[in-house]
């Protein structure tokens, strides 16, 4: 009995270390920094770029899962900011959009931080979309031309944003 109630004290120690440690770096986060775009949210349960990598990389099609992380925006589409890129660890991004077209960022957002809320998934991203995508990233034709193939991409939709002034 002594061994359990020992384990569940150690337990209940590192479980509340580890949310003091969430809370702590959300709790770094000076809101009056960034400007907020959509929906207001609560800044909680913060994931880096790699956590949230990692968390895009055990989900399967289909699965969805309620986040929030902090990133810095690769580019956003400057034909109307309908969209953002955002840097994950290893070169990978994940793919912003804003939930039901309610809201847009700044077309010159690239390069800020952002704090996004929301729903990540991964997606299968066709050709023509890819297409699109790109003429509203301002890519070249010759970039454009070169999408054959559909993308798996980690996909979120976000209700609310944060982006660090500058």
């Amino acid at each position: 009995m002594k061994k359990i109630s020992l384990l569940l004290l150690v337990l209940l120690a590192v479980s509340t270390g580890m949310n003091a440690q969430n809370n702590k770096k959300s709790s770094l986060i000076q809101l009056n920094d960034y400007t907020l775009f959509g929906e207001k949210f609560a800044v909680n349960n913060l994931q880096t770029p790699k956590k949230m990598l990692s968390k895009y990389k055990n989900l399967k099609k289909g699965d969805t899962i309620n986040v929030q992380f902090i990133a810095n925006i690769k580019d956003v589409c400057k034909k109307k900011g309908c969209w953002m890129n955002l840097e994950l660890a290893n070169n990978e991004n994940s793919f912003v959009k804003f939930k039901d077209y309610s809201f847009f960022v700044p077309l010159n957002a690239d390069g800020s931080s952002a704090i996004v809320n929301g729903k990540a998934f991964v997606d299968i991203v066709s050709v023509e979309e890819l297409k699109h995508y790109a003429k509203d990233g301002k890519k070249s034709q010759k970039e454009i031309d070169a999408i054959k193939k559909p993308k798996v991409t980690y996909a979120f939709v976000a209700d609310g944003v944060l982006i660090k002034k500058s």
